[in-house]
Parts: structure tokens; sequence; C-alpha cells
């Protein structure tokens, strides 16, 4: 399988990376259809999900060329191995490890680390992060504020975002936004409601498009 590249372009008109955790492989063959054709274009599958390396395999093979699909909560250089050889072109981790950081880098990959104080946020962007997951989002005011001695640094607050706030995180100075249960949300999943779920991705994607082009 020729392995797809991020593509920025499409992340910038879109900048929303939609998390998903603990869903199974079956309902994941059924969301992403819809995922893609709401306008979204960023997805990331955590590698403690059951079946992650399956599940980035088959989203890059069926959907690679339309999508960034992405691996997540990678902690080690086995993690990153593991998501790499199935197929992620894309990196977040919950913290900063310098090697994966590094390996990413060797590899042309973009990689998005996590981390919460302004240190860790400025040794996660010197290491070479592409964009820094800020992990758990401490809210509206903090990226505001960190935003200001760092306005060089990507921003990517993950976390408590909403349908209702996101567009307070973009304001604040985000450069995207991870967004987990709010878009995958587990009860309409759970009742295989995927028209529900298919309005839910379009009434984010429809909020976030007017607001780029405002």
């Amino acid at each position: 399988m020729k392995k797809s590249l991020f593509s920025q372009e499409s992340f910038s008109k879109m900048p929303v990376i939609g998390i998903v955790r603990g869903i199974s492989f079956d309902d994941m063959k059924e969301i992403l259809p819809l995922y893609l054709a709401s306008g979204l274009h960023t997805i990331e599958i955590t590698m403690n999900t059951a079946q992650a390396d399956k599940m980035i395999r088959y989203a890059a093979g069926r959907f690679g060329e339309q999508l960034n699909i992405g691996a997540g909560t990678v902690c080690s250089p086995e993690d990153l191995t593991i998501a790499l050889d199935a197929g992620a072109c894309f990196i977040v981790t919950p913290i900063v490890n310098e090697q994966v950081i590094g390996i990413c880098r060797q590899n042309h990959v973009p990689v998005f680390p996590g981390a919460y104080t302004a240190t860790e946020i400025y040794k996660a962007w010197s290491a070479g992060a592409d964009m820094v997951k800020v992990f758990p989002s401490p809210g509206l005011s903090y990226i505001r504020d960190i935003s200001a001695p760092f306005n060089k640094i990507k921003l990517l607050p993950t976390g408590g975002i909403s349908y209702e706030n996101c567009l307070d995180f973009l304001k604040a100075g985000a450069a995207g936004l991870g967004i987990g249960s709010h878009l995958f949300n587990k009860d309409l999943i759970r009742d295989k409601n995927w028209g529900a779920l298919a309005e839910q991705f379009e009434r984010f994607v429809n909020k976030i498009a007017k607001y780029q082009v405002s």
C-alpha cells in the first residue's frame, strides 16, 4: 500500500482532528464515509483502542487519499513503529517524548506532542513538533494567554471542545482543535444512528467553515 502524505491544505481548510477512542472496528467502517462526506478531513485513531493498527490500516487503505489518517496516544518508539507500519500519516502523543518526535522528523511525518505547561509546550516545539497538543485543555483564557508569548507556536487544544465553544478556541489563537466525544457521540454510535451522527459532523463543519471564510 502506498503511504499517503498529510495534507496541510485540507487541515487548514477544516482545522479539526476527530479523535477516535474506544470505537469498534465495525462501527469505524460505518463512520469513515460519513466523516468524509461531511467535509471533515483529519481523523486520529488512538493506539489504546482495540484493533487500532487494523483500523488505521483499513482507514489508510480505503480513505488515505481523501482523509488525513493519524495515530494518537503514541507514547513510545514501539507504538510509533506500529502506527507508521499501519499507514498513519501523522502522529499525536499525550506526552513530550523527544525520541518519538525525532523519529517523526527523520521520516517527515507531522507530529503533535501533548504538553500542558509553558515549559512543556516550548520544549515540544523546540524538539521539532509541527503543532503542540495542549492537553488537557485548560480553557480559553489559558490558550489566549499562552498564545501571547508563543505566537509562533501552533497550538492544538484538546478536551472539552464542543459545538458551542469551538469557535471561541479558534478566536483565542488555536491553530486546530482536537475533538473527541463531542464529535463522536457515544449514544448515537451505540444506537447505530448514523444519520444523526452525520448531522452532528455537518453542524461542526458548517459552523467552522463559516468562521474560516469570515
